[in-house]
C-alpha cells in the first residue's frame, strides 16, 4: 500500500490535450500521515519551451533566466511521477530532498 494519493492537475483538466513529454503541471501529494504537498512538475522539454516563450514575450530578461519549478520529471503521466514521488520518499521527506520552498502542511495547519 503506498503511502500517499496523488492529485493531478493534468487529468482533471483537459485530460485529453496534454502534451506529455512538453508540458508543466500541479500535482497534490496527500501523504497518509496527514502530510500535504502542491508541487509545481514541468518536463525536461517545457523549460526549453518557456524560454522560447519567454524570449518572444520579454518575460524574465527575454529568457535570460527562469526560476524553476519545485521538480523536473520526463513526462507527465501518473506512472512517472508515482514512481519519482515513491523514489523521492524513499530517499527521505519531501522537504528534504527536495528545493526549501517545499514545506510539509498538516491538515490542522490549513
Amino acid at each position: 500500500m503506498k503511502d500517499f494519493e496523488l492529485w493531478l492537475e493534468f487529468e482533471e483538466v483537459d485530460p485529453d490535450n496534454w502534451e506529455i513529454d512538453n508540458e508543466f503541471s500541479n500535482i497534490h501529494i496527500y501523504m497518509k500521515d496527514g502530510r500535504n504537498y502542491g508541487l509545481n512538475v514541468w518536463t525536461y522539454n517545457f523549460l526549453k519551451t518557456i524560454v522560447e516563450l519567454d524570449k518572444k514575450e520579454g518575460n524574465n530578461l527575454n529568457g535570460l533566466y527562469q526560476i524553476p519549478p519545485d521538480l523536473f520529471v520526463k513526462e507527465l503521466t501518473r506512472s512517472c511521477i508515482e514512481k519519482t514521488i515513491s523514489d523521492l520518499l524513499n530517499i527521505g521527506n519531501l522537504e528534504e530532498v527536495l528545493n526549501p520552498s517545499i514545506i510539509a502542511r498538516k491538515d490542522s495547519e490549513e
